[in-house]
């Protein structure tokens, strides 16, 4: 049994073990392990019970991850998106009125899209109808977006009047204890610390209990928990046609956020092909859009491949077996799901400013000096946060991409696609003004 999973795997191909295998499991994990307790912070305020959420957490990320190293045969873990979870809460749920159980139903929808995409090869069409530049500035842009979130979160920056937004008050506890837990997490990265976010969340957690703000009441607890949010889902509701958009976005950013974690891992690894293709393409978004579809039905936010992985890859992970330790230990995680209520804002706000600090570093990849790319890719970025929209953003961006393409005397019948795409998000804020 062992050779036959030894051949499976590929393991004297890609010169591995065991051991090795199994530690960069757990280093992936560690390193992952923060969305456990920052998942549940975020999908809370939308209504959905913490317990059950943080249970959706671990049973999402276990099952894709498992599912990603069973089928694609790749050192890649899954988990709910961060960015993605914020959208779900603030800008779906908070701002739009729309009841978690039916943005749940779009999530679904979203990841039942994707599978038919990767089932009839349309998603290559997309992939290359949006300009590389354009998704680079998406992902800027929801690091921005949920990096605001947790600085409001953490008192830092405040509503003001006049300025629209104003430093906070440093002497509140919350504030003073958050700064001081941005500090030590981006000190512990720069160390190259495992599990850096991780341990500044439990650290923070334990130095605000002497200030009142750590509240300790677990309930009894077990598994029978994740039904608060398990198959609570209303589809019906999230087939109408004013939640298009919400679907669309879900589908946008868990596509192209995975393609480019897909790149930048296998890259890592040295795991792509001689013609910089990546080997069993379908086999990964299939596992990623099944987990998204699972993700749904058990109560959380699209779930989506992790850049963290490449922590597991540095470690010598090369094959599926790093992803099945990853989401084994994911699974005995459950554990903890009646304690993650009692982690404050003040430490969760930090792993929010830090996590949407790392996501821009896509912006490298966009051609500042060409005004046809930079501007395009820089009202993507600045609309994102500033509208609290993904779809705004990036909606700006493929209208201004098209335009000033056409102005120029560049269309190519090629980006059919594309200039559709445009005239629809155009058609959408003409109706959006009017209404």
């Amino acid at each position: 049994m062992r050779d036959r999973l030894e051949r499976y795997f590929d393991f004297a191909g890609l010169k591995t073990t065991w051991k090795t295998e199994i530690f960069a499991g757990l280093t992936t994990f560690v390193t992952m392990a923060y969305i456990i307790v920052v998942n549940p912070s975020i999908l809370g305020k939308a209504g959905l019970p913490i317990p059950a959420v943080t249970a959706a957490t671990c049973i999402s990320a276990a099952f894709g991850s498992i599912l990603m190293g069973v089928i694609a045969r790749y050192p890649l873990a899954l988990a709910p998106g961060m960015g993605l979870n914020a959208y779900f809460s603030y800008m779906v749920v908070m701002k739009m009125h729309v009841p978690w159980q039916t943005a749940l139903g779009a999530v679904f929808l979203s990841g039942v899209i994707f599978l038919l995409l990767t089932a009839t090869g349309l998603r290559q069409a997309i992939l290359q109808s949006i300009p590389h530049e354009l998704y680079s500035s998406v992902a800027g842009g929801i690091g921005l977006f949920i990096a605001f979130i947790g600085f409001k979160n953490a008192g830092i920056v405040a509503s003001d009047p006049v300025t629209m937004v104003t430093l906070g008050n440093l002497r509140q506890p919350q504030t003073f204890l958050a700064l001081l837990g941005v500090l030590m997490m981006a000190a512990l990265l720069a160390w190259r610390v495992r599990g850096a976010i991780l341990i500044g969340v439990l650290t923070i957690t334990l130095a605000a209990i002497p200030f009142g703000l750590v509240r300790w009441n677990p309930a009894p607890y077990s598994i029978s928990a994740v039904t608060q949010t398990a198959f609570r889902l209303n589809i019906p509701a999230a087939l109408h046609i004013g939640l298009v958009e919400i679907v669309f976005v879900f589908l946008f950013v868990d596509l192209f956020d995975n393609l480019g974690t897909l790149v930048a891992v296998t890259k890592h690894a040295g795991l792509l092909g001689p013609n910089n293709e990546i080997p069993r393409l379908s086999q990964i978004l299939f596992a990623d859009a099944t987990a998204t579809v699972a993700g749904s039905l058990v109560g959380t936010s699209t779930v989506t491949s992790y850049i963290e992985s490449a922590a597991g890859v540095a470690a010598g992970g090369r094959t599926g077996v790093t992803a099945i330790v990853t989401g084994l230990l994911f699974l005995c995680s459950l554990v903890v799901a009646p304690y993650v209520s009692m982690v404050p804002t003040a430490a969760t706000a930090p792993a929010l400013i830090v996590v949407g600090s790392l996501m821009l570093h896509t912006l490298g990849e966009i051609e500042w000096k060409e005004p046809l790319i930079a501007f395009p890719a820089f009202l993507t970025l600045v609309l994102i946060p500033l509208t609290t929209s993904i779809a705004n953003g990036l909606g700006f961006g493929i209208i201004a991409y098209a335009a000033l393409h056409l102005a120029m005397g560049k269309f190519n019948r090629r980006d059919w696609l594309l200039y559709t795409l445009s005239v629809l998000f155009l058609a959408r804020f003409i109706y959006v003004a009017g209404t």
